[in-house]
C-alpha cells in the first residue's frame, strides 16, 4: 500500500520505519528537519564545539523498552546521567538540591525549619499515600492534584515548593493548570517511573552526542520518501483512498497516518467528522519558549544547589513555575560555562547569552485529555486514518514509539 505519515517527530519517525518493511511510504514535514522535540544543536563556545540538545534528552531502559529497542537496532549509543532536582523559591530565597542530605540541607538553616522539615515529611507521606489512587474504583480521571492535596491536607510546602514545580517541569505546564491535572494519571506516570521512592530508581541515560543523532542514524537505514520542509494543507478521505494537499501538490494513497498534535491533526481533516471533532478537540496544547543560553544565573545561586533540573518558583503568585536544564550535568559536557536550556522565563535571559530560541508546543493534560485519550479507538483506522503521537499517553517519547507501534501492529493484523 501506498502510505502517508504526517509529522516528523518520533511518532511520525517510528511510525514510516516500522510501516516502510512492507509498505510505501512517504513521510511529511513541514519544518526545514526531522526529530520534532528531537533537537540538538552545533554550539561553539570558547573556540570548541559541543552538542547540546533542547526537546528530548533523557531515557531509561526499564520505562522505555520500545525505544531503546530501536537504539540497538540504529546502534546509536548511550550514557548515563543525573535525574538531580533542585528548587529555588524567588520569594523566600529557599534553596535545596534532592540528590543527597548534604545538598538537601545546602542552606544550614533548612535544619532548623519546621516548615522545609514539613516538607520532606509529605514527601515521604506522599510516597506512602498516592499509589492507593492505583488501585481505586470507579469510573473518570477521579480528583484533580489540586483537590486531592487539600482533601488530605499536604502542606503549602510541599505543593508550592515541591511537588507542583517537579510536576511542571516534567510536563512544560503553568503551576495551575498541574493543580488541575487528573491525580490518578500523575500517579500512574510517577509509580510506572518509580518515582514514588526514595531508593531503587532506575539509571536515566541520554544519547552519546545528542539526541540528533539517533535520526541521522534513521535515516540513513530507512527506504522512506522524505517531504521535509513540505507542510501538509489538508487531508481528505473517500472510499478510494486519501488525497493528501501539500506544498508538493495533491496526491493519491491509501491510507494515512496523522503523526502530529492533535489540534494541527484535526485542522488537517477538510472532512473531519463529529467524533474527530470532540476527540482530537479535546485535548489540548501550550506553547513553551525554550531558549538554549549560558546565563548562569537562571541557576540556583548557590552552586552545590545545581542539578540536572532546576525548577524556579516565581516571586509574584499566578506566574508560572519554570524550569532550566543543566545541560553540562545532563549530558555530561565539560565547558568552561554552563549550558542552560530554560523555558519560560526568556525575559530574565540576558540576551548576549542566548545561544538558540525555540517554541515548542506541550499536550495539556487536563481531566478532558484524559477522558480523550480512552476513546481513540473509536476514530483510530476509521476512514483510512490513523492517529499517532506521545499525547496519547504521557506526552514523552516512549508514548511516541508505543503509538506507533500500535499503528503499525493494527496494519500488519490487516485493519
Amino acid at each position: 500500500m501506498k502510505i502517508a505519515v504526517v509529522g516528523g517527530g518520533v511518532a511520525g519517525m517510528a511510525s514510516a520505519w516500522l510501516l516502510s518493511r512492507e509498505h510505501d511510504v512517504t513521510l511529511f514535514e513541514a519544518n526545514d528537519r526531522l526529530g520534532g522535540h528531537t533537537h540538538t544543536h552545533d554550539v561553539e563556545l570558547d573556540g570548541m564545539r559541543y552538542a547540546v540538545d533542547t526537546g528530548f534528552i533523557v531515557f531509561n531502559p526499564e520505562n522505555y523498552p520500545l525505544l531503546c529497542r530501536w537504539f540497538d537496532e540504529l546502534g546509536v549509543a548511550s550514557q548515563p546521567t543525573t535525574m538531580s532536582f533542585a528548587v529555588r523559591n524567588e520569594a523566600s530565597g529557599l534553596e535545596y538540591n534532592a540528590t543527597d542530605m548534604n545538598r538537601l540541607f545546602v542552606q544550614r538553616r533548612n535544619l532548623v525549619s519546621p516548615r522545609f522539615w514539613g516538607m520532606v515529611r509529605d514527601i515521604l507521606r506522599f510516597y506512602r499515600e498516592a499509589p492507593v489512587l492505583l488501585g481505586a474504583n470507579g469510573a473518570g480521571p477521579g480528583p484533580s492534584l489540586g483537590d486531592w492535596l487539600v482533601a488530605r491536607r499536604y502542606g503549602a510546602a510541599f505543593r508550592d515548593d515541591h511537588l507542583v514545580p517537579m510536576a511542571s517541569a516534567l510536563w512544560s505546564s503553568p503551576a495551575s493548570r498541574i493543580l488541575e491535572f487528573p491525580m490518578r494519571h500523575l500517579v500512574a506516570f510517577m509509580a510506572n517511573h518509580r518515582m514514588l521512592q526514595v531508593d531503587e530508581r532506575p539509571q536515566w541515560r541520554v544519547v552519546r552526542g545528542g539526541s540528533s543523532t539517533y535520526v541521522r542514524a534513521l535515516r540513513a537505514r530507512w527506504r522512506v520518501a522524505e517531504r521535509v520542509g513540505c507542510p501538509v494543507r489538508a487531508v481528505r478521505r473517500d472510499d478510494a483512498g486519501v488525497t493528501v494537499a501539500s506544498a508538493a501538490g495533491d496526491e493519491r494513497y491509501d491510507r494515512v497516518v496523522l503523526a502530529c498534535h492533535s489540534d494541527e491533526a484535526l485542522a488537517l481533516l477538510a472532512d473531519a467528522d463529529a467524533r474527530e471533532r470532540e476527540i482530537l478537540g479535546a485535548i489540548g496544547w501550550q506553547t513553551n519558549d525554550t531558549v538554549l543560553h549560558t546565563d548562569a544565573r537562571l541557576l540556583p545561586r548557590r552552586r552545590r544547589a545545581w542539578a540536572a533540573w532546576n525548577a524556579f518558583v516565581p516571586a509574584r503568585p499566578g506566574e508560572h513555575c519554570t524550569v532550566s536544564y543543566c545541560m553540562n550535568l545532563l549530558q555530561g559536557i565539560d565547558s568552561p560555562r554552563p549550558l542552560v536550556v530554560t523555558l519560560n522565563r526568556t525575559d530574565a535571559i540576558d540576551p548576549a547569552q542566548v545561544i538558540a530560541r525555540m517554541r515548542y508546543a506541550h499536550p495539556v493534560f487536563d481531566a478532558g485529555a484524559v477522558a480523550a485519550q480512552a476513546r481513540l479507538h473509536e476514530i483510530q483506522g476509521r476512514r483510512r486514518t490513523w492517529f499517532a503521537g506521545a499525547y496519547w499517553g504521557w506526552g514523552f517519547h516512549e508514548d511516541g514509539m508505543r503509538s506507533a507501534h500500535a499503528v503499525a501492529e493494527e496494519f500488519a493484523s490487516g485493519r
